[in-house]
């Protein structure tokens, strides 16, 4: 079945002077046009493009990359706004609409909004919503402690950063548990440390503590390297100072400091941790 709006993998059905016809499933044809075509086709071959509608509500193929699908949530640019709403640029020849309807507040040519992509019901066109909290949260979310998420960091607060997780659900990485520059917009993995009982997912930037130890030993041990096997920082360092040095908590630090002390990498000095391992 043919996804507008989406990726789908079609197979070449006669080639024409102004590009190739792609079979679309059930006599359907997706015209893919000449200026896309990367190499020469044969009849039969399956390719990867991606499916939306021109401006006369036909399917049509491209293999550009849109910054964003139906289903997921982005930061995108306005274009143009016209009596009918606002046009963003999501990388395809054709600027994507957000109707007035799907508008918070008048957006404006130059400004850049988060926003839905979806599939319209009705005129079955690929549209943008900026009222993004009603297509979040409605699905149970089904984590445990530890598991992998992508998330779209959308909003910071006094209390740390709103993430989009999984284009699904509504998250939080709170302050004390950033060691490191986040900005909004930036696309992150995060682990889920807890979903809540209202179904929002509470996040960390690392993983599990086991994880977390190893990953940080190596850095530690990469950091005695470039200094010529030897440090300042041990478990008498501030906290801020070691945030600022490894991107870590002082625990997290001095558990993996323990780590290679029990592995016989590292050894404490009076003042300062020294390598063994050469």
């Amino acid at each position: 079945m043919l996804k507008i709006g989406q990726y789908n993998t079609l197979q070449v059905s006669r080639l024409v002077d102004f590009g190739a016809y792609l079979d679309g499933g059930n006599g359907r044809e997706v015209l893919l046009p000449a200026r896309y075509i990367e190499h020469p086709l044969t009849e039969g071959e399956s390719l990867s493009v991606f499916v939306y509608t021109d401006s006369e509500d036909r399917p049509v193929a491209t293999t550009e990359h849109p910054y964003a699908t139906v289903g997921e949530f982005a930061f995108l640019d306005v274009v143009s706004v016209d009596r009918i709403g606002a046009f963003l640029d999501w990388g395809l020849m054709k600027d994507l609409l957000v109707p007035f309807s799907q508008q918070k507040s008048r957006m404006v040519s130059g400004g850049r909004y988060l926003v839905y992509v979806y599939l319209d019901d009705a005129t079955k066109r690929v549209v943008a919503s900026a009222k993004i909290e009603k297509f979040l949260g409605n699905v149970i979310p089904r984590y445990k402690t530890g598991d992998a998420t992508d998330v779209l960091v959308y909003r910071e607060t006094p209390i740390g950063y709103a993430c989009i997780v999984d284009n699904l659900h509504q998250g939080m990485i709170y302050a004390n548990q950033v060691f490191r520059p986040i900005s909004v917009g930036d696309r992150l993995e995060a682990y889920v440390r807890r979903v809540r009982p209202d179904g929002k997912i509470d996040l960390m930037l690392s993983g599990a503590v086991s994880e977390r130890t190893n990953d940080l030993s190596d850095v530690i041990l990469d950091h005695l390297r470039v200094h010529g096997g030897y440090t300042e920082f041990d478990d008498h360092s501030s906290p801020e100072v070691i945030k600022e040095a490894f991107y870590c908590s002082k625990r997290d630090f001095k558990r993996a400091v323990g780590h290679l002390l029990k592995c016989g990498k590292i050894r404490k000095e009076d003042r300062g941790l020294s390598l063994l391992d050469g």
